[in-house]
């Protein structure tokens, strides 16, 4: 039989025990917190980095299209090389932001 001491102490050690996985789940939610905005903040780096290597793409582009036939070949090559990185740039963001 229980006596009032022992549902005290008992009481008191429930308490502890919600009072622990309150913080525990607090800590888990300020870690997500840290982590949606680390993603947010990579995600933004990513998104900044693909527009900078398509604003190249698109010069290069226009370069091909006033370019004369004689230096076609070395627009070529730069172009090529630009769409090279933006492609890779876009699966390297692709593949991290899944």
């Amino acid at each position: 039989m229980a006596t009032d001491e022992t549902k005290q102490a008992y009481q008191a050690k429930v308490k502890a025990q919600l009072d622990k996985f309150n913080a525990q789940i607090d800590e888990l939610k300020a870690k997500a917190t840290q982590a949606k905005a680390d993603a947010t903040i990579d995600y933004h780096d990513r998104m900044e980095e693909l527009y900078a290597k398509r604003d190249v793409a698109a010069r290069k582009f226009k370069d091909i299209q006033e370019t004369s036939t004689d230096a076609w070949d070395e627009v070529k090559v730069g172009f090529e090389k630009a769409w090279g990185e933006l492609q890779g740039a876009f699966d390297k963001a692709k593949d991290k932001l899944k």
